[in-house]
């Protein structure tokens, strides 16, 4: 299988060479030519297996280039007890239509660890079968999330350096301690002065930098990236879709080939394009739910066909959704312009001189085929926590409260009661004081003392804060820089002493 560019003007590349690059020559996002298929037979023969040899079945099925017992070697290794426990994406019954598929029991508490446990044994791999002794240099934009569980992948990795860019006030308290404390002889980590559109828009000026690309290649590196234009970071998550389907048949809570809905709190469209693909291999799906917070653009576009990243920008109790260019809404839009990528070239220039553009009625329709957009306002997101605790005992972050409060809304529109499974993207004790607050719990917690907040959570609620969240308290603060966004360049070759 070869992949191509969204926008047309690169070579087609083998899954290697994709991974190993990151981004393509054209500035576009690779895709693979085709989707293969799975029957309904081998979708529920996927609840049998370990999490681990689930995956490998389906990503094999994208990387025909590595044997499959290439990609088992690293899905058992990323996906081993030790990291995410027995069961790594637990599907959690909360009420009697909607169930919650927990995707944080990695290292960094966080969903970005399903697909950042992986690719970095992939990469190595890839690099080998390349022939590409150059040392990769990973490069990252974090809204949060993504920057830890790249960090936590990638450390002490041979033949790679990982550099990471965060907004300085622009994540939670414990995610930047998550951050700033990693060890790791490759590892570089820096806060910006700006939001994380500001830090995105850097690393693809970065990629895009030919001067930088040749400093680079004449020092022995190349850029690649952990970030979600990554194919190598998408692909793993197409593999929980499957199985929480697998699983919902197997608990009873669907009848095998029964559509269900999903909802996916989102903001750079990575994590629910994933399930639009398992949808395009097979997987029955009535409806993708897209919770926005009050960084609304996603839900616009979705309504109305026009994406428009001229708005105010707010920061808000969901960090990792505090984005207003969702850099993965390029791939679908390849998908519902049958490959037009002429077409999506032209859009993306568009959006990046003008801030927007749109897509006209008929791929509008196509979206909202596939997809319902619903946002979510602060208030709306702390009731939510309250009171999903208070009914059901369940302890929500405030990214899952968005993505359940969209359902709500969903529900009282269409009057839709279809099943619905919830994607949990975060552990609840990586935003403790937002959480004791809406349990009416933290009127007196400082956002600046996320551990005693932690330990309050813990001792409120009765549930167990995770080990390595705790054990953060102890660790110094490794990686104090902040540089201005314009510097953003200078500071990866400083990082990497050329300079």
């Amino acid at each position: 299988m070869l992949y191509v560019s969204t926008r047309g003007k690169a070579d087609m590349l083998s899954s290697a060479h994709v991974m190993k690059q990151g981004l393509a020559s054209d500035g576009g996002l690779f895709v693979p030519q085709r989707f293969p298929r799975l029957t309904l037979d081998e979708i529920l023969h996927l609840h049998t297996l370990s999490y681990a040899d689930a995956a490998a079945k389906i990503i094999s099925l994208f990387l025909t280039d590595f044997t499959r017992d290439e990609v088992a070697e690293c899905t058992r290794a990323a996906y081993d007890e030790a990291r995410f426990g027995a069961d790594p994406v637990p599907l959690v019954r909360v009420n009697e239509s909607t169930d919650m598929l927990e995707l944080w029991h990695g290292p960094t508490s966080a969903f970005k660890d399903m697909a950042l446990q992986l690719l970095p044994r992939l990469l190595v791999k890839s690099i080998a079968k390349t022939a590409d002794n150059r040392k990769c240099v990973i490069l990252v934009a974090t809204s949060g999330d993504t920057g830890k569980a790249a960090l936590a992948g990638f450390a002490d990795v041979p033949g790679t350096e990982i550099i990471v860019f965060y907004p300085q006030d622009g994540v939670s308290a414990m995610q930047q301690c998550q951050m700033v404390t990693q060890p790791g002889g490759n590892v570089h980590v820096f806060g910006i002065e700006g939001n994380f559109d500001d830090a995105q828009r850097g690393v693809k000026e970065i990629f895009g930098s030919q001067d930088m690309q040749q400093q680079l290649k004449q020092h022995g590196f190349a850029f690649s990236s952990a970030n979600s234009i990554n194919w190598g970071r998408l692909v793993p998550q197409i593999v929980y879709y499957f199985r929480a389907y697998a699983e919902a048949v197997a608990n009873g809570r669907i009848a095998p080939g029964q559509h269900l809905n999903f909802c996916v709190p989102t903001g750079n469209f990575g994590d629910i394009l994933a399930g639009y693909y398992a949808k395009k291999m097979g997987l029955p799906v009535q409806r993708f739910l897209c919770a926005s917070n009050s960084n609304n653009v996603l839900t616009d576009f979705i309504n109305n066909g026009v994406y428009d990243r001229r708005r105010e920008f707010h920061k808000t109790a969901s960090p990792s959704m505090d984005i207003l260019v969702s850099s993965n809404l390029e791939r679908l839009l390849y998908d519902l312009t049958d490959e037009d990528a002429e077409q999506v070239a032209e859009w993306m220039q568009q959006l990046a001189d003008v801030g927007t553009y749109s897509v006209g009625n008929d791929v509008a329709k196509r979206v909202r085929e596939n997809f319902f957009g619903a946002w979510v306002d602060e208030i709306e997101t702390t009731e939510t926590i309250g009171r999903v605790y208070n009914d059901y005992h369940y302890l929500l972050d405030p990214h899952t409260a968005v993505a359940w409060r969209a359902v709500e809304k969903y529900r009282l529109l269409t009057s839709d009661n279809t099943y619905t499974v919830v994607l949990s993207t975060a552990s609840p004790y990586k935003f403790c004081s937002t959480v004791l607050r809406s349990l009416g719990e933290g009127a007196d917690v400082q956002d600046d003392a996320p551990f005693d907040a932690m330990r309050r959570l813990s001792a409120v609620t009765g549930t167990e804060l995770p080990q390595p969240l705790a054990d953060l308290e102890s660790l110094p603060v490794l990686h104090p820089e902040t540089v201005d966004a314009p510097n953003m360049g200078q500071a990866v070759l400083e990082s990497l002493e050329l300079i």
